[in-house]
C-alpha cells in the first residue's frame, strides 16, 4: 500500500523559511518524479516545484529564487526548501508522486501561513 505523507509546514512571518519533507512508501522511489502543488482559499491548485527521477527541477514563476525542492532516495523523501516568504505563499501544500500517467499519488497535504 502506497503511502504518501507531508510534513514542516506552520506559521512564519514574511520573511521567514519553512522546509517541507515528503515521505513515500510502498513504492520504489527512486522510479517516481515528485512534485510540489498549493492551493490557496478560493483558488486553483498550482504546481510549485517538481524534480524528476533524474534530478531535473522546475518551478512556478512565482517561486523561483526563493524555493528549492531535493530529494533524497535512500530516504524516501523530497524536500521543499522554502525561503523568502510572502504572504501570498500561504496554502496548503500538497505532494504528488508520479509514474507517468497511470500511477500518481498524494499526500493529505500541510499547510503553510505566512503572517505577522
Amino acid at each position: 500500500q502506497v503511502q504518501v505523507v507531508e510534513s514542516g509546514g506552520g506559521l512564519v512571518q514574511p520573511g521567514g523559511s519553512l522546509r517541507l519533507s515528503c515521505s513515500a512508501s510502498g513504492l520504489t522511489f527512486s522510479r517516481y518524479d515528485m512534485n510540489w502543488y498549493r492551493q490557496a482559499p478560493g483558488k486553483e491548485r498550482e504546481s510549485v516545484a517538481s524534480i524528476t527521477t533524474t534530478g531535473n527541477t522546475d518551478y512556478a514563476d512565482s517561486v523561483k529564487g526563493r524555493f528549492t525542492i531535493s530529494r533524497d532516495n535512500v530516504k524516501n523523501t523530497v524536500y521543499l526548501q522554502m525561503n523568502s516568504l510572502k504572504p501570498e505563499d500561504t496554502a496548503v501544500y500538497r505532494c504528488n508522486v508520479r509514474r507517468g500517467i497511470s500511477s500518481s499519488y498524494w499526500g493529505q497535504g500541510t499547510q503553510v501561513t505566512v503572517s505577522l
